[in-house]
């Protein structure tokens, strides 16, 4: 059996949501003179403003493209560009292959009743063919599914000169993977995701062509004060440039501040798409090498370098009742996090019984090593009936 290991992870913290704080983060780190301001001074605008503007370049965002601090994460601002651009008497395509894209799917069949809308899905670790999706459709999709480790390879399904809007959840994408922005009209994250910072805020990108179509177009459906993007028929540019729709936490504003600020030092994005793979890599070549496991995404090229999923599989695995399987990683995820290995690791609720492990930029290369022996450890003391 295998022994018990004895290194343990500096920073024992793999969730997948929110993620693991920067390395060397502490709240001396974070500035304090916004705190107890109102967001409507300048000093607060300020603080807001460089947050956008930093996130702006730091994600090579188009000069003429509009970024925006949006309240409730990355939900609340894919619900308002929904909301806000869909319905626009043209047909609207969502693409499906894990839980939260499925949540779209969800708010176009339910709440908003779009009468022509097509809906692809495909199973976890799996991505839809995409090439069913016609240009002149509106697109609502997940560039990397959070709770299947599936992510798009890359956007050739779209077309340049397509008439149709797209629409990107990026929230466990951006940071680690590059974004195609010319082919991309509506695209959205939270700061709790890939760059470890505090949630309930998100971030909507806005192309010109989003822009237009905002400007142009009013929902037959009323909108909440949250989702109001126009004031006096126009886009409000004010909440792109500081002034968001209703109060944000100036504590986690510094907090992500601080995080932008941190990988700005590191080498900007680049070196933020490096940390990702090269932690990636170390746990999916463990996977690879691993009998009893295996990735949830059998195609190496939609593999994310985020949040690695992956499920057991052999003789023993096999033999087990459908609720002892479903128990085997809870049961390993939960010793660990007794042990202090590590946090939060477990498979997303509805996605298949499996593990998860966020390889973020945030995490450290030298933590995934070190959890992947306690894994086989826990994997061996389950399979002795000693969990």
């Amino acid at each position: 059996m295998t022994a018990q290991p004895t290194l343990k992870p500096e920073r024992p913290y793999f969730s997948s949501g929110p993620t693991a704080k920067f390395p060397g983060w502490s709240l001396d780190k974070i500035k304090t003179e916004s705190l107890g301001r109102s967001h409507r001074s300048a000093l607060g605008k300020s603080r807001l403003k460089y947050a956008i503007d930093l996130s702006k370049e730091m994600l090579g965002v188009p000069d003429d493209y509009l970024v925006g601090i949006m309240p409730a994460s990355d939900t609340g601002a894919l619900e308002c560009a929904m909301w806000t651009l869909l319905g626009h008497d043209r047909p609207v395509t969502v693409a499906a292959w894990e839980s939260f894209g499925n949540v779209w799917i969800q708010d176009a069949v339910k709440q908003l009743k779009l009468r022509m809308l097509q809906v692809l899905e495909a199973d976890y670790g799996m991505l839809p063919d995409f090439a069913q999706v016609p240009q002149d459709n509106d697109v609502v999709f997940t560039w990397n599914g959070t709770t299947s480790g599936a992510r798009i390879p890359n956007t050739d399904w779209l077309d340049a000169d397509r008439t149709g809007l797209t629409i990107n959840d990026a929230t466990s994408a951006v940071f680690a993977q590059e974004m195609d922005w010319a082919k991309l009209d509506a695209t959205t994250y939270s700061w709790q995701k890939v760059m470890g910072s505090e949630a309930q805020h998100g971030m909507l990108i806005l192309s010109p062509k989003a822009i237009e179509r905002i400007e142009s177009y009013d929902p037959e459906w009323p909108l909440p004060k949250l989702f109001r993007l126009k004031k006096g028929g126009k886009i409000n540019r004010g909440i792109f440039e500081g002034a968001t729709i209703n109060t944000p936490s100036m504590l986690a504003t510094e907090d992500y501040i601080a995080a932008l600020e941190w990988a700005q030092a590191l080498g900007g994005r680049q070196a933020l798409f490096a940390r990702a793979d090269a932690n990636a890599k170390v746990l999916t070549d463990w996977i690879e090498a691993t009998p009893w496991v295996r990735n949830m995404v059998p195609d190496v090229a939609q593999r994310t370098n985020t949040g690695v999923c992956f499920v057991f599989q052999g003789d023993w695995y096999e033999s087990l009742s459908a609720e002892d399987q479903a128990a085997l990683p809870k049961k390993i995820a939960s010793t660990l996090e007794k042990l202090d290995v590590g946090y939060d690791f477990n498979g997303y609720r509805d996605a298949p019984p499996s593990l998860r492990v966020w390889c973020g930029a945030t995490v450290e290369q030298e933590d995934v090593k070190r959890l992947l022996p306690w894994i086989e450890w826990a994997y061996e003391q389950a399979k002795a009936g000693a969990l």
